[in-house]
């Protein structure tokens, strides 16, 4: 998407709104666009921008997390203004913005405290998709244009095997609401309060689902074991344990690839040497660290 469309999409909807967009800082540009309004509201307001084909995912997370906001749950959420307004191809959603400055990345102990209240909610009154994982990566793959031939034809075969035995999994969670991006970096701090955020994939489907991300980031992203300790405590059930976390975790691994995918279709150097690394990492079925060195 071009970043000046992109830009004037959010000068139109902020307008529409009544907000001031003079000043919008851009916190991030990659799928969709993000952007922080210093002098709206109290606090200030961040506004999402995404391409107007994903208006029924940004409908969704506004009304989802006003439910959940009226069940206590602790969440980031909508500015009360009007909402999913439609610009030109995008559409535009606003949002509650919570100053991080100086506070640290909650812990891996908050998200399993969050996940275990999240899992016992009933079914909100808001139309959910059915968990679906990988379900735009065979596309993502498709698109690209750096890697070789055969890097691509072993990605679609790895995710064909992996969703094979994902089919074949009994879920001992059962199935509910799950966040369906679950990680410490999606939570964040409000005063003394650790909230949810990036309701952007929310699902009905089996709950190990969401405890599979933080597992990986063991393996991955160094989470320590003390770390993986805390966060199944807090939630009350250890998937370490359960014999098909490794395919989840393996799901996982290949998700975290289509960010990659795009930026380096778009040039991105620096994506497409991680792109890189990944898959050696993944072709050779090394465990270990993604962390840069």
């Amino acid at each position: 998407m071009p970043d000046l469309a992109r830009a004037a999409a959010l000068d139109l909807a902020c307008r529409h709104a009544g907000l001031d967009p003079t000043g919008a800082v851009a916190l991030r540009n990659h799928a969709n666009g993000v952007y922080l309004l210093p002098a709206a509201g109290d606090t200030g307001i961040v506004v999402k921008v995404a391409a107007l084909a994903a208006r029924e995912q940004a409908n969704r997370a506004v009304r989802l997390t006003q439910w959940l906001t009226d069940q206590g749950f602790p969440c980031t959420r909508p500015a009360e203004v009007d909402q999913s307004i439609e610009v030109a191809d995008y559409v535009a959603t606003f949002w509650v913005f919570y100053d991080q400055t100086d506070r640290g990345v909650p812990s891996a102990g908050h998200l399993g405290s969050l996940l275990r209240v999240l899992h016992q909610l009933p079914a909100p009154p808001v139309k959910l998709p059915t968990a679906a994982p990988l379900s735009s990566f065979a596309e993502a793959v498709a698109a690209d244009s750096t890697l070789p031939d055969d890097d691509r034809r072993w990605l679609i075969g790895e995710r064909d095997r992996l969703l094979d035995d994902f089919q074949g999994l009994a879920f001992p969670l059962g199935a509910g609401l799950i966040h369906g991006d679950a990680y410490p970096g999606n939570t964040l701090w409000d005063d003394d309060r650790v909230l949810l955020g990036d309701w952007d994939e929310p699902a009905w489907g089996p709950r190990e689902l969401d405890l599979a991300n933080t597992i990986q980031g063991g393996i991955r992203f160094g989470r320590t074991p003390a770390e993986l300790d805390a966060f199944t405590t807090a939630y009350g059930y250890d998937p370490r344990d359960w014999t098909g976390i490794d395919t989840l975790v393996r799901i996982r691994d290949l998700h975290t690839l289509g960010s990659f995918l795009r930026r380096a279709g778009n040039g991105d150097a620096a994506a497409a040497a991680e792109l890189q690394r990944r898959m050696q990492s993944l072709r050779y079925n090394d465990r270990s660290s993604w962390i840069a060195a």
